[in-house]
């Protein structure tokens, strides 16, 4: 008999950094060994030749059935959002819990968990925290941190979610006392808020004013104030969803100074533009995200970032609004409404691994070891799932995707398999696929089929780990957050 449970067959195996041919063996939910002609007796075999065989996509920002103040949710459950990483080749997610105003976090943690445990995918958390109270900083933050999920997000906009400076500053000594990242969705309130009002009084409403309310140079300069904050407390961040150039090097500038802040763009700013939400009637709201979408010039330079090594992940931010449901979704509050009433997000789970390599490895921006860096180890190394998850190796978890170069796809929503009813990348036609998808042993998709079975899935608990310890460098050397809470 095979020491193994399967073995994949003459592929081509990428990590992070190498390039090697050989087979995969595999035992129970883990890799077992790596080499040549390993021993396939008893073993189901599978063939990867003319297959590259990557560590399984780790989309660490992804809005999956995410609670709103009135009792709804993000549209995609977690069991239709499991289908959709698995068709697109990710096996590993880090979504949200999110915190409203008055609540404790134990309660909430406690509902996602349930909602999480019905799909497939395995799953970490990012806690939001909007209203940060005295229980939340002194009680609450150290025991979720201690449970297992080590990062928290904050938003520096929007009116029902958004913390001030002072509220920053708050949850970043607190992070830094509990040892934990702090993500940040860095654009500036009360900017917004007056380019918004002047764009309305002006009688420009249609879903294109939406980027012109939220210009480049206001996420620039939340950028900064995120880093310099995060900076002056000595706490480790991450500045989610990078729209483009100017604030990317922002974060460069900090980087060069020593400063541990990361940089995280998606493929809607590597492929979609401002000017595709200048579309007829109600279409342009199909791309309404926050950030908006830029120019294609900025596309550009995101992927001089990309290359530089100052946007090191690419994550979806799925965020599931139907378009074409009345009353829900895009359409919540009708069509015949200004942008500032259109919901924020597009859904990408699927999409976001064949877009980022064909337009990064496919058009010779990147190599395949950058993508699978970008896509899979950056994410589990930055946020403590490595090496567990995000390469193939004997004692990493079983999560692979078996992955077609050459094959062009025209993206539809068909392929997706999200419960949207639409996608923003209908028609683009991309080269390379995930043909095979493998979890923990388990194969979950196999040529656009997913049959994982709901229930399956698994938390992924994140211990203390170096990469987001804090430097100790502090101005004058005075630790505030051992005396400010």
């Amino acid at each position: 008999m095979s020491d193994f449970d399967r073995v994949i067959r003459g592929g081509l195996i990428v990590t992070g950094n190498d390039l090697v041919r050989a087979d995969v063996g595999i035992r129970g939910e883990t890799i077992a060994a790596i080499g040549l002609d390993l021993p396939t007796t008893g073993a189901a075999i599978t063939d990867a030749g003319g297959l590259l065989v990557m560590p399984g996509g780790i989309d660490t920002h992804c809005h999956i059935e995410q609670l709103e103040p009135d009792g709804s949710s993000y549209e995609d459950s977690f069991a239709h959002a499991s289908a959709a990483c698995f068709a697109g080749g990710t096996t590993s997610i880090i979504t949200f819990a999110a915190q409203f105003k008055g609540q404790r976090l134990g309660p909430v943690v406690a509902e996602y968990h349930r909602r999480a445990a019905r799909g497939m995918v395995d799953y970490s958390f990012h806690q939001i925290i909007n209203d940060p109270f005295d229980a939340i900083i002194e009680q609450d933050i150290p025991e979720v941190v201690g449970a297992g999920i080590r990062s928290l997000k904050v938003f520096l906009t929007y009116d029902d979610v958004r913390v001030d400076d002072r509220q920053y500053l708050r949850v970043l000594a607190a992070a830094r006392r509990s040892g934990a990242l702090v993500a940040v969705h860095a654009e500036n309130y009360d900017a917004i808020a007056w380019m918004t009002e002047a764009l309305l009084k002006a009688g420009m409403t249609a879903p294109k004013y939406h980027a012109w309310g939220r210009p480049t140079v206001i996420e620039r300069e939340a950028t900064h104030r995120a880093i310099a904050l995060a900076e002056l407390i000595d706490q480790p961040i991450q500045i989610f969803h990078v729209s483009g150039p100017e604030p990317a090097a922002e974060i460069a500038r900090a980087q060069a100074r020593g400063v541990k802040v990361w940089g995280e763009t998606c493929p809607q700013y590597l492929v979609l533009e401002a000017a595709d939400m200048d579309r007829p009637g109600f279409e342009g709201a199909k791309f309404i995200c926050s950030p908006a979408p830029r120019t294609k010039a900025e596309s550009e330079g995101l992927w001089e970032a990309i290359r530089a090594g100052t946007i090191d992940i690419v994550s979806s931010d799925h965020s599931g609004h139907s378009f074409g449901k009345e009353g829900v979704g895009k359409r919540r509050n009708g069509t015949d409404v200004p942008f500032t009433r259109i919901p924020n997000g597009v859904p990408g789970l699927a999409a976001r691994l064949p877009i980022v390599f064909s337009e990064g490895v496919s058009k010779g921006r990147i190599d395949v070891q950058s993508f699978v860096r970008l896509t899979s180890t950056n994410p589990a190394k930055l946020f403590g799932l490595y090496p567990r998850k995000g390469t193939v190796a004997p004692g990493a978890d079983a999560d692979l995707v078996l992955w077609d170069p050459a094959k062009r796809v025209t993206i539809t929503n068909g392929l997706m398999q999200h419960a949207i009813d639409y996608t923003p990348y209908e028609g683009l036609e991309v080269v390379g696929w995930p043909v095979m998808t493998i979890a923990r042993g388990r194969l979950v998709m196999r040529d656009d089929v997913v049959t994982a079975e709901p229930g399956s899935a698994r938390f992924l608990a994140r211990g203390p780990y170096d990469m987001i310890k804090p430097r100790g460098v502090f101005p004058n050397g005075f630790d505030t957050s051992r005396v400010m809470t």
